[in-house]
């Protein structure tokens, strides 16, 4: 049985917006990437529809890169989105990262579910503080969208 962790954020955007903002590659590589690490536009592959690849490079400020990969395995505009994601190519993926949109008074509640499978309790709390950082960045993103 899964163990899902949760995080969830309202954001002041509709939500076809932050769907927009999660699956359109020039939106993605800003807030994946976060302020600190940069994700090379060439390097994104998101075919986001059911049984579409995702991959994304991760280059980190010390010289380091994370090359990242997964397949979308729900995509149900502009409410949900169900995908694989693993910084291990190759190796079992588990269960698929949820990404949920549900309307609310003054935009948009984003739930993200994982399973934390083998994680340890500290590997969850950096996963979470991660998934907020992304969560910054996305709406620093619909805030750029919005002005436009």
């Amino acid at each position: 049985m899964a163990d899902y962790f949760t995080i969830t954020r309202t954001l002041r955007a509709p939500r076809e917006l932050v769907f927009e903002a999660i699956t359109r590659p020039e939106h993605f590589a800003v807030w994946f990437g976060t302020a600190a690490v940069e994700v090379p536009q060439e390097s994104l592959t998101m075919d986001v529809r059911p049984g579409g690849a995702f991959r994304a490079v991760m280059l980190l400020p010390d010289g380091n890169r994370i090359d990242w990969a997964g397949e979308y395995h729900v995509v149900d505009p502009p409410s949900h989105l169900a995908m694989t994601l693993t910084d291990q190519p190759g190796d079992d993926v588990g269960l698929p990262v949820l990404f949920d949109l549900a309307e609310v008074d003054g935009g948009t509640e984003l739930t993200i579910r994982q399973d934390r499978a083998d994680f340890t309790d500290e590997q969850v709390q950096a996963t979470i503080a991660g998934y907020n950082a992304f969560i910054d960045d996305i709406e620093r993103v619909l805030e750029t969208l919005q002005s436009a």
